[in-house]
């Protein structure tokens, strides 16, 4: 279970808009990263492909490496000059070893130091008639761990996009002692109204942990349609702070005594039965 610390954290969402340009995406990004920080955020998250468009067909195109791309480079600066940790959303990364194609999260202190990757682990595969297709396994290969990262402000687990689907992440998350998960993503208008805010709040209240999820900009001109409507969720599932579709940034205060105190009041942590179901967070892969 988290313990409290002396660092507040107050916890910036930057809802994107996204073009094919990447230059301009990471001037984008470094203008509002800054503005966050100006505002008091020290914990700043940017959404899933924020340096490019959302599609299979531009994966390739855009990949680029950790160790020498210019997303990485940006990135690193934008944290380091927003003296804030950078939840970098997520950029197409290219594997020199293999050339293989990773949906990336990199993650920054405010020393702009990179001090955590996350590769998606559960790639959006998914089939709606008549409505959409997308098929992430056609260019991207699927991350093999999963993702803690230590702050300031105690552990944070971090998972991309359709990750956030799946419930064992952020179990093990919350289990290891991580008291927040936080999910780039980008939703799309067929799914977006039925289950972004619904899994961010399942995913909260089933481990008493807050949930933030940051989105794109809305963008009808671009070939993927993103739902927007970045959101921060407490962990007693309710919503702290939402927004629409459109550009932009929303804030919360993730207060881990309140954390403690919902936790204490409603004790699941003491109350699992493990002598009948598994431990997920012990369990070996």
């Amino acid at each position: 279970m988290a313990t409290a610390t002396p660092t507040p954290c107050k916890l910036a969402l930057i809802q994107l808009a996204v073009t094919a340009d990447k230059e301009a995406n990471l001037a984008n990004a470094r203008t509002h990263v800054l503005e966050a920080a100006s505002k008091g955020a020290n914990l700043i998250v940017l959404p899933e492909c924020f340096n490019s468009p959302y599609g299979t067909g531009y994966f390739p195109e855009y990949a680029e490496t950790l160790a020498d791309g210019p997303s990485v480079k940006s990135l690193s600066a934008m944290a380091k000059d927003a003296k804030a940790y950078l939840i970098g959303g997520s950029i197409p990364e290219r594997d020199p070893s293999d050339e293989k194609i990773y949906n990336t999260c990199t993650i920054y202190n405010p020393d702009g130091k990179l001090i955590a990757t996350h590769r998606k682990v559960h790639l959006f595969d998914i089939d709606v008639p008549g409505k959409i297709r997308f098929q992430e396994s056609e260019t991207l290969t699927a991350g093999r761990q999963l993702t803690h990262v230590d702050t300031d402000f105690g552990k944070i687990g971090v998972g991309i996009c359709y990750d956030i689907r799946f419930p064992e992440p952020a179990m093990i998350a919350a289990r290891q002692g991580c008291f927040a998960m936080i999910y780039p993503g980008a939703f799309n208008l067929t799914t977006g109204p039925l289950h972004w805010e619904l899994l961010q709040r399942a995913r909260a209240v089933d481990n008493q942990m807050y949930v933030a999820a940051c989105s794109p900009a809305r963008d009808l001109t671009a070939s993927y349609h993103a739902w927007g409507h970045s959101t921060i969720v407490g962990p007693a599932g309710n919503v702290l702070n939402t927004m629409d579709e459109k550009q932009g940034i929303i804030y919360a205060d993730l207060d881990l005594s309140t954390m403690a105190e919902f936790r204490q009041n409603i004790p699941l942590n003491t109350q699992r039965r493990f002598d009948l179901y598994t431990d997920v967070s012990k369990a070996k892969p």
